[in-house]
């Protein structure tokens, strides 16, 4: 568990340092405003890629700053409100129960709203990869 805690406290301080301007209303998250909690790893058989459970916790008015994914990523929101900005796309609004997706190597930044989110994400990654590095 102690190397996932490190991966989570790397990848968290990373996006604080890489934060995109602050808007009025949400500001950059700060480390203790984004939680990754990694749920189940699975080997995908016959393969170098695993499927990766993940909850992530983002605290009211947060940004996650721009970041990518070396695979692909599909979202369910559990709970409150939350916009994803992938370049070079409109700024998709999610409500309870949507479901996104994020394709591999997709430069994008995340809000939540008003309300903390709760996102239950499902990552299929090159094993050994990280699961999300910062993007300027």
């Amino acid at each position: 568990m102690t190397s996932l805690a490190a991966f989570a406290a790397c990848s968290i301080s990373s996006f604080a340092e890489d934060a995109p301007p602050q808007t009025a209303s949400a500001q950059a998250a700060p480390a203790s405003a984004i939680h990754r909690t990694i749920l189940k790893r699975i080997d995908v058989p016959g393969s170098l890629y695993e499927v990766v459970y993940v909850l992530v916790e983002v605290a009211a008015d947060s940004i996650v700053p721009r970041h990518t994914h070396p695979g692909s990523v599909m979202g369910y929101l559990l709970e409150g409100d939350y916009t994803v900005l992938l370049d070079g796309q409109p700024p998709r609004s999610l409500h309870n129960g949507e479901v996104f997706e994020i394709p591999p190597g997709v430069v994008h930044e995340e809000h939540s709203g008003n309300k903390p989110a709760k996102i239950l994400a499902v990552f299929t990654v090159e094993k050994g990869k990280p699961l999300t590095s910062p993007a300027p």
